[in-house]
């Protein structure tokens, strides 16, 4: 089975900002590129942050409503090293989480989850910066074709990968919508299909009415099975 990578999916090349870039230059560049963020790279290229919108946000937040109908911000320690930041160093998150080109779409989306961040600087082995892949990027794995998805079901992992004759499964795919009809030999292959099938780029569900020729799911003996009923009564 092929996985697109985080260098299929990212963007290049990076707009990027070193540690002395100023304020006002790096709001100018998220409007002029329509973007959200840029890393922070030192002279080597290396990754040391990420600026976003939302730190640049930290400075407006603590002005003063000129109006003076709002409530004062007190902002933290954190927030408030931000609302004073004149250049990149001081407004940065860091370190920069980041990607690596040969990860997959799975891998990349897992990594922003658990850190609640919405794109990953995409670096080398030895930690330069090579690409950027956003939300945006990996959601296009479910732009693939449906004739794309079942051909690949079809071949890689029903004929290839488990070796079910042609036309023993029916795959049909609808909007990234995959569904299975047929037989296969062994009954424990049917979570094994599902599971494969939903691991498919650009797959959005799978339903399955696959049959069986063989049971060969492991049985409770007879015996084993009375005396389990009567310890629980």
């Amino acid at each position: 089975m092929w996985h697109r990578t985080v260098s299929d999916l990212m963007t290049t090349p990076v707009v990027k900002v070193c540690r002395d870039t100023g304020f006002k230059e790096i709001a100018k560049l998220l409007a002029e590129h329509d973007i959200t963020a840029v890393p922070v790279v030192d002279d080597e290229e290396h990754t040391v942050g990420v600026v976003s919108e939302a730190d640049l946000l930290c400075k407006e937040a603590a002005q003063l409503d000129p109006a003076g109908l709002l409530p004062l911000l007190h902002p933290g320690p954190a927030d408030l090293a931000k609302a004073q930041a004149t250049t990149a160093e001081g407004l940065m998150h860091r370190p920069a989480v980041t990607a690596r080109p040969q990860w997959t779409a799975v891998e990349a989306a897992q990594v922003m989850e658990r850190h609640h961040v919405k794109r990953l600087p995409v670096v080398d082995e030895a930690d330069r910066l090579v690409g950027l892949v956003s939300r945006t990027d990996l959601l296009r794995v479910f732009l693939r074709s449906d004739s794309a998805i079942r051909e690949e079901i079809s071949g890689e992992v029903l004929l290839r990968t488990l070796g079910i004759a042609p036309g023993a499964v029916t795959v049909r795919v609808v909007d990234g919508r995959v569904s299975l009809t047929g037989t296969v030999e062994r009954k424990s292959l049917v979570p094994v299909v599902v599971r494969l099938c939903q691991g498919v780029d650009g797959v959005v569900d799978v339903s399955a009415e696959l049959h069986h020729r063989v049971d060969d799911t492991p049985t409770v003996p007879e015996s084993q099975g009375s005396r389990r009923a009567g310890l629980a009564t």
